[in-house]
């Protein structure tokens, strides 16, 4: 005997939580933390305020969970990239530069990146989950990879952890630029071109050899 059909509405509420998170990454990105109401994530989610409560206590529920399920396994993607990487320090460095220039690229995560740094002061908690599980998780991995390159005799002497963040840095102030001073008339850059040019210099630097073609 075939098997039921789930009725629709069953179907709709199990699809609710992810678009709410979904309508809060766009609301966050377009209006920052303190400025977006539940209402207006609501009425982007198609769904009543009073729903919302269903799935989420707080506001800062809500960005948590976007933190959770829209952001962070794009991040978690390239720590898995970092660690699990088998060849050379450069190319590394290179395959994380051109991902994390994609992943960088992406307007949503972008504007909720500008979010947390405006809004850190007034409400650490945005940049405490921030960190923790994202910000922290990924310098802290590429840190451990420059550590074990200069061991290799791959990279030169200096504090890994500043080499780490030398190489994430410009992708930052790029978003930075992009959601600050192009919606004023800046000229925008591209974010993977900025990556990829970036990489290239920083390992003239880095590399006990130089880099490879």
């Amino acid at each position: 005997m075939p098997r039921a059909t789930p009725p629709k509405f069953r179907r709709r509420a199990a699809e609710r939580p992810d678009e709410i998170i979904a309508a809060a990454l766009r609301i966050f990105a377009e209006k920052g933390f303190a400025a977006a109401r539940l209402d207006d994530i609501a009425a982007r989610a198609g769904v009543s305020k009073g729903a919302i409560y269903l799935y989420f206590a707080t506001k800062e529920d809500i960005f948590r969970a976007v933190v959770e399920q829209a952001i962070a396994p794009n991040l978690q993607a390239l720590q898995t990239m970092v660690t699990s990487h088998p060849g050379p320090f450069v190319d590394l460095a290179r395959s994380l530069a051109a991902a994390l220039g994609q992943v960088m690229s992406r307007a949503d995560v972008g504007g909720v990146a500008k979010m947390v740094i405006g809004e850190a002061r007034n409400f650490p908690e945005l940049a405490r989950v921030w960190h923790d599980r994202l910000a922290g998780p990924t310098l802290g991995a590429l840190t451990v990879a420059i550590v074990a390159a200069q061991e290799r005799g791959e990279v030169r002497a200096g504090v890994p952890r500043l080499y780490a963040l030398s190489l994430i840095a410009p992708l930052v102030v790029g978003v930075i630029w992009r959601e600050t001073f192009t919606p004023v008339g800046g000229a925008a850059f591209d974010l993977p071109a900025l990556a990829e040019q970036h990489v290239e210099t920083l390992l003239q630097g880095m590399s006990m050899q130089d880099a490879p073609s």
